[in-house]
């Protein structure tokens, strides 16, 4: 049986990691300052934290797992998990000493701040596997930055002024993730242009399988999952390398083979309708007029 930590606070994991705690919902902390952990021994743990953390990773100390897949990551990368995410933690068992950085803040920080409207808008908290932020030199000066000015804001004590001055601080640092994750879709070009033609081999398959009639029109989340990919990095990988969403991308491809079999006169519209996963026949009709200007009868001719 696989043991599982659960830190519900921010104190309670300040505690755990040997930190004073500043603010009650937020921290800043270096690991190296931790006391050196075993998890009991345990070469498998799982950890529920129930706020929002970035880790800092500087060396490698075991694989961090979340689903089926383990983290893309390496020294000097950023890993992000939103409140009520699971990790696993798999190691040798033994004793070692942590290291690098982490920032934690509570969703009670959020209510009546700016972040409180844009942080849905930071999709790399739903990031979860082969997906972590592998950071430039320059681009870790800037992380290490971000991460000093927002302890500045915690030394100076608790007034009215600290939880504005608090969020800005975390909001302006994950627009630089942003803008870092932007980096490396671009940087990783090779390595995404795999992913393109899996799927685009993906739908393939699916549209000459008996999938559509089983399942119907194929979602986005089933794709990513398919590819081992978490559906917002899946979506925004997408959306980089083609300016199209993943559905949209998904819908031309469906077009794109209605367009060939809407010819087989054998056939009623309907038919290739509910042969391409459609439930409703006149969901498809609307559709294929929305991408070519014009009915499926009048394409048919």
């Amino acid at each position: 049986m696989i043991r599982t930590y659960e830190f519900d606070t921010i104190n309670e994991y300040n505690r755990f990691n040997n930190h004073k705690t500043l603010n009650p919902l937020v921290s800043v902390i270096d690991f190296s300052k931790a006391n050196p952990r075993s998890w009991g021994g345990e070469k498998k743990v799982r950890i529920n934290y129930n706020f929002y953390c970035i880790f800092l990773k500087e060396v490698k100390c075991g694989d961090l797992k979340y689903g089926r897949n383990y983290y893309d990551y390496q020294e000097g990368t950023l890993v992000f998990t939103a409140p009520g995410q699971v990790m696993e933690l798999e190691n040798t068992g033994d004793t070692y000493q942590p290291v690098g950085y982490g920032l934690m803040f509570h969703a009670d920080l959020l209510p009546g701040t700016s972040l409180a409207k844009n942080i849905t808008d930071y999709r790399f908290f739903s990031y979860n596997s082969n997906e972590a932020l592998h950071l430039s030199d320059r681009e870790r000066r800037i992380v290490m930055e971000c991460f000093s000015n927002i302890e500045f804001e915690l030394q100076q004590g608790v007034d009215k002024h600290s939880k504005k001055l608090i969020a800005s601080n975390i909001e302006l640092f994950l627009s630089y993730c942003e803008r870092f994750y932007d980096r490396q879709f671009i940087t990783r070009d090779n390595a995404n242009k795999g992913i393109l033609e899996r799927f685009e081999a993906l739908l393939n398959a699916y549209f000459l399988s008996e999938k559509p009639l089983e399942i119907g029109l194929p979602s986005v989340a089933y794709c990513a999952s398919e590819l081992n990919l978490s559906p917002n990095y899946f979506g925004d990988l997408i959306k980089k390398e083609t300016s199209k969403s993943a559905q949209d991308y998904v819908q031309n491809k469906v077009i794109e083979i209605a367009k060939n079999r809407i010819f087989d006169t054998q056939k009623t519209i309907n038919e290739v309708a509910f042969e391409l996963g459609f439930k409703y026949p006149q969901h498809f009709s609307r559709l294929f007029k929305l991408k070519t200007g014009i009915s499926p009868s009048a394409y048919r001719g």
